[in-house]
Formats: C-alpha cells, structure tokens, sequence
C-alpha cells in the first residue's frame, strides 16, 4: 500500500521515481510538454496597427458624411419653376419702386427730419419741467438748465455757424461723449481750427466744469446729452431752421479728417475738412441760379441725416416685399415637397417633416434665388432711372443727367443685390474647397484601405507561418512520442518481466502484498 502511495504522490511532479523491492529495480517518469507558446510579437504590432487604421478610417468616413450634408447644402438645387418665381418676384419689386417709391428727395428728408427733431425736443423739454408747448421756449429751457463748458468757446471754434462741426464735444457719438468727459478732466476744450487742423483751447468760462469728480460725470454725461437735444433743432433765437448738431456721419468724418492719413484728402479739387463744412453748412449741396449763385442753402445737419434714414427706409420697402415673396415661396412649396414624400395625412404624421428643408435661409438654393430675384429688381430700377432721368434732363446728353438718375436709384435695393451676390459667390468657393477636401478624404481612406489589406495579408502569411512551424513541430512531436512509447513498452515488459521473477520473493518477504495487489487490480 506504502509502494501505491508513494507512487500517486510521484505522479504529481514532472520528475520522479517509484521504487521497488530489490535494489536493481525501479520505475523512473518525467512529463513532456507537447507545444510552447510563441513568442513572436508581429501579431501584436499588426493588430494594433490595424486597430489604428481602423479608427483613421472611421473618422474619415464620418467627416466625409459631414462633407456631403454641407456640400449639399452649399448646391444649388433651384429648377426652373423656382427661377420663374424669382424673376417675377423682381419685376413686381421694380414696379412697386417705379410708382410708389419714386425719386430720393433731400427736401422731403429735411422736411420729415425738422418734423420729428422738433417734436422730440419739445417733449424731452416737457419731460424736465418744461410747462409750454413751442419749440423755441423749449431750447431755451434745456440750454439754460443744462449748459456746456465747450459753449463758452464758441468764437474759436468759427462762431455759431460751424462751432457744432468744430467742436468735438457737440458731436452726437461716443466720441463727442468722450470729448465731453475729457474736457471736464482736463479744464480743455478739443476740435479743429478754421483750417481743419486739430486744437485743444484752454475753457475760460469755467463755471460748466465740475468741481469733484461725481460733478464732472454729472456734467460730462447727463448734461451733456439733454445739451445735445436742445442742439438738435437749432438756436434759440432760430428754432427750427438754424444749422444744428451734426448727425453721426458727418460727425464721424469730421473727426477723421484731422487724422494724417486723411487730413490731405481731396473731394472734388476741395480739402476734406472743407467739403465737410460746406456740406454741414449748406452750401455744398445748395440750389443755384444759371450763373451759379447760391439761391437756396441746403444743409445736412442731424435732422437731414434721420430724414436720410427715412428715406432709406422708403427705398425699403420693395426690398422687404420681394425678400418675402421669394422665402414664402421656397417654404411653401419645399413643405409641399415634404407632405409629399412623407406621406402626410394628417396633424399626427407632422413629426416626420424634416422641417430644416422647408427653412428659407442657409442654403445656396434661396440665396441663388434671392440673387436674381433682387438682380432683376435692381436691373428694372437702374432702366427706371435711367429713362425717367433722361426725360427730366432732356436727355442722356445732359448736365443734369447723372445727378437725376442717381437720385432714383434704390440704394436699398443695389445693396441687397450686392449682398445677395457676395453670399452666393462665397458660397460657390466654399463648396469647391469642401469639395476638394472630399476628395483628398476619399483619396485617404483608399490609401488607408490599401493598408489595411496589406496588414491583412500580412498577418495571413504570419499565421500561415506559425501553421507550417506547428505542423512541423507536431510531426517532431509525433516521431518522439512514437519512440517514448516504444521505449515505455519495452521498458514495461522488462519491468513486468522482472515482476515475474521477483513477485515471489516480494510475497516471501511481503506476507499478503501478492492478494492485496490482486484484489487492487480486480476491484480498483
């Protein structure tokens, strides 16, 4: 029982021996690994590499899909119904500009500009304590309660007339606002001379400047801006019709005209800063006789440059009618489109609309259409001026030609198209850009493809490799197994041999090892 033992313990290492009775026998046994692992790590850097081209090829085809979305969106997708559309779209515009929006007139802008300038100043009076209803107690209450400092200057800065262009601080902008602090801060006053350049003048009167610094702000902003309101319409003593403040244009070139870049600028064979005060003045664009005397001024002050504005806001008006009959004909009909290939019966079927595709905006097909639709508005305004310009100058020949025409023209409307165009040209460059990145994409992910199928490859002929050294490995494995099994065959008939031999001596020696053998062979 002892020899049994001893021989399962023996089994559990891979190097041992049983012996037995009798000194010149024993059973010897060792374990034998049929394969060992390979240590070859081309697999390994083939399949990382492939993990890696197979994310470079996903991120690709994901900026491809991206590519197509924008592309698409940056085509043009117009047919001809659509173009037809446009077309009229741009003659009923045209027709609307022709009759009822008419010449620009400089008069009517003045005129709508004193009427909503005088109003406002009177209810701006009236608003701080003001008790009367007329424009010229209304100036006077907001001069006497909210002085200037800069007022006390108004000899050196050319006196009355163009002290309000001259003087930064009486410009209606930030910058004037600016100015206006400044001089509380500094006790100066800032603008240009007669000759347009720029000068600062010590403030004599210095009752207006602040003696702390809250009064400054307080003088500098708050009184500052109801100054610039009792300004807007004039002089007390010329309500309604003197020059007033400057409006933010005329404002804006007045301070850069003391820039170097812009101070020997010429308009017309004139100095910029005289072409800016003739033109606040009145005398610029002012009406003359045959001989070319100056019959009626025609200033260009703030109130000229809101009537401008309004004006400008007439001019609008077609612009705004074509842009709406072309975006509310491409929703209309591209949300027919959609009820169509959507299949929509009803309210409950309105969530399958992709409503991104009835959107009027954002895409090259609206704007192609806006650009001819506005195209042909502005071609019938030009032939409109044109003609009428013709007629009233007695001819395209006339002096007066160019002037007229250019007075009929909406500005409005040329913007837009030029607006409209800049956007589909941008559009066009964009999508050729986009276009060439695709390819260049497309041309990658061949590339990395290519790669993959070459890494492929490769790992098909590794493994082929590690099959043909397998297979040979196991015929080696084979041949040796073959021969440890003979040897262990004839090792066995010589041990059992040898058994024969020495089981009696054994059993002398080993009362009942010989039945306890038996019954552990018959019965396990």
């Amino acid at each position: 029982m002892d020899t049994l033992l001893s021989f399962k313990e023996a089994l559990l290492d891979p190097v041992g021996a049983v012996n037995y009775p009798g000194e010149d026998f024993e059973v010897e046994f060792d374990v034998v690994t049929l394969a060992e692992p390979s240590a070859d790590g081309r697999g390994r850097e083939i399949a990382e590499n492939l993990e890696e081209i197979e994310g470079r090829i996903a991120a690709g085809k994901e900026r491809v899909r991206a590519l197509d979305s924008e592309i698409d969106r940056l085509t043009n997708h117009a047919d001809g119904l659509d173009y037809m559309v446009a077309v009229a779209s741009g003659i009923i515009a045209g027709v609307i500009d022709s009759v009822w929006v008419g010449e620009f007139s400089i008069d009517r802008a003045n005129s709508w500009g004193d009427e909503k300038v005088n109003h406002f100043v009177v209810k701006v009076a009236q608003s701080r304590g003001y008790k009367g209803e007329d424009l010229e107690g209304a100036i006077r209450y907001l001069e006497g309660n909210y002085g200037l400092a800069s007022d006390s200057m108004t000899p050196d800065f050319g006196g009355g007339r163009q002290h309000h262009l001259r003087d930064f601080s009486h410009h209606p902008t930030p910058c004037g606002l600016l100015f206006s602090l400044l001089t509380q801060f500094t006790g100066k006053a800032y603008g240009t001379d007669t000759k347009g350049m720029f000068m600062v003048c010590e403030i004599a009167d210095r009752r207006m400047i602040g003696r702390d610094i809250p009064q400054k702000i307080l003088f500098g902003v708050v009184y500052w801006v109801f100054h610039m309101v009792s300004d807007m319409a004039g002089s007390s003593t010329n309500a309604g019709a003197g020059t007033g403040l400057p409006g933010p244009l005329v404002s804006m070139l007045k301070e850069l005209s003391v820039l170097p870049f812009f101070k020997n600028m010429d308009i017309n064979d004139m100095q910029l800063s005289v072409w800016i005060s003739k033109l606040f003045n009145g005398t610029l664009l002012a009406r003359r006789d045959e001989a070319g005397k100056i019959t009626e001024k025609v200033k260009f002050d703030l109130r000229t440059e809101i009537g401008v504005a309004h004006e400008l806001g007439r001019q609008a008006l077609p612009v705004v009618i074509n842009e709406c009959i072309v975006r509310g004909f491409y929703f209309i009909r591209r949300f027919f489109f959609e009820l169509r290939d959507k299949k929509v019966r009803g309210f409950k079927d309105l969530g399958q609309i992709d409503w991104q595709k009835t959107l009027p905006a954002g895409n090259r097909t609206i704007v192609r259409m806006l650009t001819i639709s506005t195209g042909t508005f502005t071609a019938i305004d030009l032939a409109d001026a044109a003609v009428r310009s013709a007629v009233k100058s007695g001819g395209v020949a006339a002096p007066a030609f160019l002037a007229n025409m250019v007075l009929r023209v909406n500005f409005m409307g040329i913007g837009r198209f030029v607006v409209a165009l800049g956007t589909d040209v941008g559009m066009g460059i964009r999508r050729s850009r986009l276009r060439n990145e695709r390819i260049r994409l497309h041309t990658e992910l061949i590339a990395l493809s290519s790669a993959k199928v070459f890494y492929r490859q490769a790992d098909m002929w590794i493994a082929a490799e590690s099959a043909g050294a397998a297979i040979e490995k196991a015929y080696d494995m084979m041949e040796k197994t073959t021969a440890f099994w003979m040897d262990s065959m004839r090792e066995m008939e010589e041990n059992l041999d040898k058994i024969g031999r020495y089981a009696p001596e054994a059993g002398k020696k080993n009362a009942g090892l010989l039945e306890e053998i038996e019954d552990i062979l018959t019965w396990g």
